[in-house]
């Protein structure tokens, strides 16, 4: 593997690493708001991108190549709505998918092979992550005022959990 490779796959990593931080802050902004099933789903939502960071911090050691940790930017804690939250995080994970797709563009580019196979669990992830979120946010725009359903997403939501794939 090539220094601009792993060094694309280190910046990922940590961007991994930073989308839990995302969604820990929107957990927070959820808590705030007393809605604990909505917070459940983002704290959830963090420990599956806290496995991304560390699928991927394996895969550069097993490599041969060196994870390097950095620091992270401070994001954002404040929110309009609930249905602003999910757009935010819908906007995170276009740009996550974006930048799964520049890595495999490299991959592809540096005939990386074994990259290329591992990326493509994070593109099939990326699928579901998008149609995901706009299907929460179709729902909320649908429900709009009505307490009755937004009680009961926030009541689905409380029961989510994260287990990790056992093919990862």
């Amino acid at each position: 593997m090539n220094d601009s490779l792993s060094q694309a796959l280190n910046e990922q990593m940590n961007f991994e690493f930073y989308s839990a931080h995302v969604y820990l802050a929107i957990a927070a902004y959820c808590s705030g708001e007393s809605l604990d099933g909505f917070a459940n789903f983002f704290i959830v939502q963090a420990e599956e991108e806290r496995f991304h960071a560390m699928k991927m911090y394996k895969y550069l050691n097993d490599r041969g190549q060196r994870a390097t940790i950095v620091g992270m930017g401070t994001p954002n804690n404040e929110y309009s709505s609930i249905l602003d939250a999910f757009e935010h995080a819908f906007g995170h994970e276009k740009e996550v998918t974006k930048r799964i797709y520049h890595l495999s563009d490299l991959a592809l580019n540096d005939r990386e092979h074994a990259t290329m196979q591992f990326l493509k669990w994070f593109i099939d992830e990326q699928v579901e992550e998008e149609a995901m979120f706009d299907s929460i946010i179709n729902k909320l725009k649908r429900i709009d005022q009505d307490s009755n359903a937004f009680f009961m997403l926030d009541s689905e939501f409380a029961g989510r959990t994260f287990v990790p794939p056992t093919t990862a």
